[in-house]
């Protein structure tokens, strides 16, 4: 379990005093670090702390997953890699209480291109030739991100990636908590397969274009929303919510009766 996990566990079961906060950043950063330092810096990185007098809280452990500020997000990439690899598009959508807050769509410069990644994406070195450079497109996408939750569809390879670009050019990793449509969709569709273009079709989402940022979040935002509407109903907070997705692959027999029940709650 990484450092910030640790710190989203110890905060999900009570808010913890500023002063015994401080003590276990110490703990988990180093006795030399400053720890308002460090706790502004988590800020900054996208974890949801906050201040409530002297008690620091888990935003996401109080907050109802169905009220939760969510940024949906895709990635296209010149490789699998990103020590030798670079982001060439991204999409992303700001989505709340069944509402698109904003949206987030760019290319990003660069100077070449393999052809496989090409032909995949049908994005051509010409439609990157006078896009912004990659540490415009990331310091803005932080930005559009703040703390909300980061979904993807196999969110470990778009959050990772974008993560390591944004240390790579000295804008700190980012620190949101993550939940996956591909986890969340095996708790809660039933599927021979969860690939995005499967799903894509099976679900009768039918979304034209493939493999462009913007067209795969907005297909996993639809993913996300079919989801929503099988969650068991003892599943409350947001923190709930991204445990109940990395529970297993199977859906166990008293969950399937928790999410017809909440099926029925909600008129499907």
């Amino acid at each position: 379990m990484n450092r910030l996990d640790k710190l989203a566990q110890k905060l999900r079961k009570k808010d913890i005093k500023k002063e015994e906060f401080n003590n276990i950043l110490v703990a988990l950063y180093g006795m030399f670090e400053d720890p308002e330092l460090i706790f502004q810096t988590l800020i900054a990185r996208g974890f949801p702390i906050d201040l409530d007098k002297e008690n620091v809280f888990l935003k996401t452990a109080k907050t109802d997953y169905k009220d939760q500020e969510y940024v949906i997000v895709d990635i296209e990439t010149s490789g699998s890699k990103s020590f030798n690899s670079q982001v060439i598009e991204i999409g992303a959508i700001k989505y709340k209480k069944g509402q698109v807050l904003d949206r987030f769509e760019s290319f990003v410069y660069a100077k070449e291109l393999p052809e496989y990644i090409s032909k995949l994406t049908g994005i051509t070195l010409e439609d990157l030739t006078f896009a912004p450079t990659q540490q415009e497109v990331l310091k803005n996408f932080k930005e559009f991100l703040g703390d909300s939750v980061f979904v993807a569809h196999n969110v470990n390879f778009d959050y990772n990636f974008l993560s390591d670009k944004l240390n790579e050019l000295g804008l700190e990793k980012l620190a949101n908590r993550k939940l996956c449509t591909i986890d969340l969709a095996k708790r809660t569709i039933e599927s021979e397969k969860y690939g995005l273009g499967y799903l894509n079709e099976t679900l009768g989402i039918n979304s034209l274009i493939h493999h462009r940022a913007y067209a795969d979040a907005l297909t996993a935002l639809k993913i996300l929303e079919i989801s929503f509407k099988n969650i068991p109903s003892n599943i409350k907070t947001t923190e709930d919510l991204i445990d109940f997705s990395k529970k297993g692959k199977k859906v166990t027999a008293k969950e399937s009766r928790k999410i017809e029940e909440a099926k029925k709650d909600r008129g499907f």
